[in-house]
C-alpha cells in the first residue's frame, strides 16, 4: 500500500508543476481532498522523489504569496454583479 501512496504522491506532483495548478484544482482533478494533497506534496514526495518534491515546494510557495491577491479577485467577482 505504501508504493501506491508514493506513486500518487508522484502522479500529484507531476500534474502540479506542468499546469501550474493549485492544491485545490489538483485535489478536485484526482478526486481526493485538498489535505490529501497538501500531505502527499509536503510530505511523502520528500522521500518518494527529492528532485520533483524541490520543483514542487518553489510552486506551493508562490501559490501562497499569490493567494492574497486571487481573494481579492474573487470577492470583487462576488460582489460586482450586485
Amino acid at each position: 500500500m505504501r508504493e501506491n501512496i508514493d506513486e500518487r504522491a508522484c502522479e500529484l506532483a507531476a500534474y502540479i508543476t506542468e499546469n501550474k495548478s493549485t492544491v485545490r484544482a489538483t485535489a478536485r482533478k484526482f478526486g481526493v481532498s485538498k489535505s490529501t494533497v497538501h500531505k502527499d506534496l509536503t510530505e511523502r514526495l520528500y522521500y518518494a522523489n527529492r528532485s520533483l518534491y524541490d520543483e514542487v515546494k518553489d510552486l506551493l510557495e508562490y501559490n501562497k504569496s499569490q493567494r492574497h491577491i486571487r481573494g481579492g479577485i474573487a470577492t470583487r467577482k462576488k460582489y460586482k454583479g450586485c
